[in-house]
């Protein structure tokens, strides 16, 4: 039986979005005591940063306290060293760089949104050549690592004619699992964070909204999934193209710096079978 004082609807809901990560360690071989371990790490890391009074550091008993986390865990896990950065890696953020001056950069594109073909050579193709893409956005790198990266991750095909086509209208590799599993941590991130703030917090609530549907024919789910990923894609690119015209305004500035996800998402399953007909 659980406490009174923890409200059963968050339980509940806990419950619930824990399903699809168990789902997903499972078929990974991520045992509970793995990650039990691991949930250990979380709970002291967030008392510690983020559960202080008057900025102090909480000593190990009151973090024990907080957490539940026995107090010799707790000094030892605050000796070791610290999680993994939150940022994406560089590749990801360099290519999220790349996709946008491709979809939105003259001449690297038709029309806001429809990348062009490029020639893989600035020999043959000039200003509007994926050398000169790469060279635009960075001058470190060399445009045929990027390249073949992009080859390995389905970002880009190459055509008989060695033109390089974007085969996804934002950088989301078709293949990669440790290209995934970041994007899975910072999406699944900012989403929790916004819903998190929305419940617990006071002042402005970030925008978290979403419509759903239970009776849809397996056509009509096509029909919506379709029409998401090309209409939803078209208005994620005007958001990104915004956020970067709104980012080289701030160059200037000496506000200090913030970031921000935008995210649009799609899911549609099976009713359960136990569910009473509509």
């Amino acid at each position: 039986m659980h406490s009174p004082t923890l409200p059963p609807a968050l339980l509940s809901a806990l419950r619930r979005v824990m399903r699809p990560l168990v789902r997903l360690m499972l078929r990974k071989g991520v045992t509970y005591t793995v990650f039990a371990d691991l949930l250990k790490e979380v709970f002291v890391d967030v008392a510690d940063r983020e559960f202080r009074l008057d900025d102090k550091a909480p000593s190990d008993s009151r973090i024990s306290l907080l957490t539940g986390v026995h107090r010799k865990d707790v000094r030892r896990l605050r000796t070791e060293d610290d999680t993994a950065s939150m940022a994406l890696p560089e590749n990801i953020t360099l290519g999220a760089q790349l996709v946008n001056a491709w979809t939105s950069n003259s001449p690297f594109c038709k029309t806001a949104g429809q990348a062009l073909p490029l020639p893989r050579l600035a020999s043959v193709g000039g200003d509007v050549s994926f050398d000169a893409l790469v060279a635009q956005v960075s001058t470190d790198i060399r445009a045929r690592v990027v390249l073949d990266e992009w080859l390995r991750l389905g970002v880009v095909r190459l055509d008989e004619q060695d033109c390089v086509h974007l085969e996804a209208q934002a950088f989301v590799p078709q293949k990669g699992f440790d290209e995934k599993a970041a994007y899975l941590a910072h999406n699944l991130h900012d989403h929790a964070s916004a819903a998190v703030h929305n419940l617990t917090a006071q002042g402005q609530p970030f925008f978290e909204r979403s419509v759903h549907y239970d009776a849809l024919s397996p056509a009509s789910v096509e029909v919506l999934r379709e029409t998401v990923a090309s209409e939803g894609m078209q208005t994620l690119l005007g958001f990104s193209r915004l956020a970067a015209d709104l980012e080289n305004g701030d160059l200037s500035s000496l506000d200090p710096r913030q970031r921000i996800t935008i995210g649009l998402y799609f899911y549609t399953e099976p009713n359960s079978p136990t569910a009473p007909p509509p």
